[in-house]
């Protein structure tokens, strides 16, 4: 597929997918979704890339939502249908890559670019970040994940208050509630991203792969649930090479030559 609406590369183990309409606040549209949709296949096939950096073109903008030149002509029904397949279900499987995502936020992130962002495991932003859900200004919800991931991550109480205000709110009350995991300034944001990303990546693949599973079950089931199924994240690495030689490392005093897969 030729990418037009979004841009994919990568340095070392770590990738980029960029969403390249900055003349729309890279507002998402339905051809920059089906391409996103065919970035993740690739990845879920390509042991080379260990963590995926997610941002906006320019500096205005993450994503500043959906594109209401699409979105606000559809009828119900293919509202649900855009939702359901090119909302829902494509944020899920970002949220479910076996590799770690992180959200580079450089701008406006609203609506469903707060979406994207909710559904990256970790969340970085320039000092000239703003955040909210303001669907309700429209008449409309959230609704491609934002009634389900936002109360996980900020509460129940805060995550009402953003979504029936539709207030926006700055980068430094999205780091106090919890929203983004650091802001820094806009000038250090890309490298600091790539410099966690390269950290994270220069880790064990396999470790990452059942470390991300099991911080994901422990959201979704009882403690109990939980912890039956770290016993056995546990019991499978230790049957990795990668636990071999990262001990062996160690004791070697010499940086660890994982596998990529």
């Amino acid at each position: 597929m030729d990418l037009e609406s979004i841009i994919f590369d990568q340095e070392g183990r770590v990738a980029f997918l960029t969403v390249n309409r900055p003349e729309k606040r890279n507002a998402l549209n339905l051809a920059a979704r089906k391409e996103i949709a065919y970035v993740l296949d690739r990845l879920e096939e390509d042991p080379g890339v260990g963590v995926l950096v997610v941002t906006g073109a320019g500096d205005k903008a993450f994503i500043s939502g959906s594109d209401l030149s699409e979105f606000g002509r559809m009828s119900p029904l293919e509202a649900y249908r855009f939702c359901d397949t090119y909302g829902q279900r494509l944020y899920h499987r970002l949220e479910e890559l076996d590799i770690p995502t992180l959200a580079m936020i450089n701008g406006l992130c609203l609506g469903g670019g707060l979406e994207v962002a909710l559904a990256c495991d970790i969340r970085l932003a320039s000092e000239a970040a703003r955040f909210g859900q303001p669907e309700v200004q429209l008449g409309i919800i959230p609704g491609s994940g934002a009634t389900q991931r936002l109360p996980r991550l900020v509460g129940p109480g805060m995550a009402r208050e953003l979504v029936f205000s539709g207030d926006i709110i700055d980068a430094a009350e999205a780091e106090r509630i919890g929203l983004v995991n650091r802001v820094v300034p806009a000038a250090e944001l890309r490298e600091r991203t790539y410099s966690l990303a390269r950290r994270i990546a220069s880790r064990s693949a396999f470790g990452l792969k059942m470390a991300k599973r099991a911080l994901r079950m422990g959201q979704e089931v009882g403690l109990s649930a939980g912890l039956a199924y770290e016993a056995l994240a546990e019991t499978a690495v230790f049957c990795h090479p990668d636990r071999e030689e990262g001990v062996e490392a160690f004791f070697a005093k010499r940086q660890p030559r994982f596998n990529e897969d």
